[in-house]
């Protein structure tokens, strides 16, 4: 495993040679045009970083949280996990800090504590990754893609707490 990435670069570098390619021309293009694209995403990533702010200020993520603890209790999905559930497609680091407090109350051998872990593994912060990977479309119709993901992460916390019933 050590020799693959020299070896890849090596493959590459001579293929580029062998096809005549300005390899330190590209390389700083391809670093101009990222730098263009990490600035394009500054205010994107701004915005979103201000709502989970907002979000978790305003009482509103602790008022849905009560709000929506019965429906994800209904679902198969244990009401201490709500937040976790609400927080993880916004932020990662929030989350995972929620995480921590679920293992450190709930003991690393629990059942909440097994559901909470495989649904922080099984989600993604949908709302970041959909700044970046939408960041370069002219399209701005994101409700359809962005709707999507958030029932798949939905349906995959449903599935995963009920496998960690099962086992």
């Amino acid at each position: 495993m050590v020799y693959i990435i020299p070896a890849v670069f090596i493959a590459v570098f001579g293929f580029a040679i062998f096809k005549k390619v300005k390899i330190y021309d590209e390389f700083s293009a391809g670093v101009k045009e990222a730098v263009q694209f990490t600035l394009s995403l500054i205010p994107c990533l701004a915005a979103i970083f201000m709502m989970c702010e907002v979000f978790e200020a305003s009482g509103l993520s602790n008022a849905l949280t009560k709000l929506l603890s019965p429906v994800f209790g209904f679902l198969g999905i244990p009401p201490e996990l709500t937040k976790l559930v609400l927080i993880k497609p916004f932020s990662g680091s929030g989350s995972i800090a929620y995480l921590n407090e679920i293992i450190s109350a709930y003991d690393a051998d629990s059942y909440i504590t097994r559901c909470a872990c495989v649904c922080f593994g099984s989600s993604e912060t949908v709302f970041y990754i959909s700044a970046v990977y939408f960041a370069k479309t002219k399209s701005k119709k994101l409700f359809i893609p962005i709707a999507a993901v958030l029932i798949g992460t939905l349906v995959s916390t449903i599935v995963a707490c009920l496998l960690c019933r099962v086992m």
